[in-house]
């Protein structure tokens, strides 16, 4: 990642864990927050969900190890790439989807950018194998406490499985990268994300505020 682990301290536990503060530079004018999204910015996801839950189902001895190490690699892929190619475009707000979920952090993308976040579900990216632990009710407690958190702000149009919903509110480990760009870009956008992230999918677009923060439309 190109960056300097510096310091710390040694534990002993059950469990392998460690926390790092993160420092860096950027210019002033070049900051992206979750908090700007405008009225027909096209948004894009640039990893499939559905990590919370197959780690959950790992657990369990409920995933076959070769769903796992397709998670590990995803896991340990930089955002590098993603941000390197996004930049190049007009892109107005940007966010990492980790606890919260795809819909926590879509969440707040809406209320910071007082606009509504249209979800178009068939097009988002996830791992089929989460939806079947899902189905099976097999989900972290974290996607319960995201599901607490937004779903008063969410509207459900069409008929949109409790599973596929339980995926989109799945807390992600090292998740992708969630963005608004401008319309008139998203189809080049997208098109170059996808020569590198052939995963990377245009998932929804953003409108003006309306009574729910997001729609989920089947």
């Amino acid at each position: 990642a190109g960056a300097i682990i510096t310091g710390g301290h040694t534990i002993k536990g059950a469990e392998s864990i460690y926390g790092l503060a993160v420092s860096g530079f950027v210019h002033p004018q070049k900051v992206l927050t979750n908090a700007n999204a405008q009225p027909a910015d096209v948004l894009i996801l640039t990893k499939p969900l559905g990590v919370g839950i197959l780690t959950t189902g790992a657990k369990a001895d409920m995933v076959e190890t070769e769903v796992m190490d397709r998670i590990y690699a995803q896991m340990v892929t930089l955002n590098k790439a993603a941000r390197d190619i996004m930049v190049r475009y007009s892109v107005h707000s940007c966010t990492d989807v980790t606890g919260f979920g795809l819909l926590g952090h879509s969440f707040e993308m809406a209320q910071g950018s007082h606009c509504t976040i249209h979800i178009e579900v068939d097009k988002v990216p996830y791992h089929a194998e989460a939806l079947e632990l899902a189905s099976m009710g097999l989900i972290p407690a974290g996607a319960y406490r995201n599901r607490e958190y937004a779903q008063a702000s969410v509207a459900v149009r069409g008929k949109i499985s409790l599973a596929m919903q339980d995926i989109l509110y799945d807390p992600q480990t090292s998740g992708g990268l969630l963005f608004a760009v401008a319309g008139d870009a998203a189809h080049d956008c997208l098109a170059h994300l996808q020569t590198a992230i052939p995963h990377a999918a245009a998932i929804g677009r953003v409108t003006h505020k309306s009574d729910a923060s997001i729609y989920l439309e089947a």
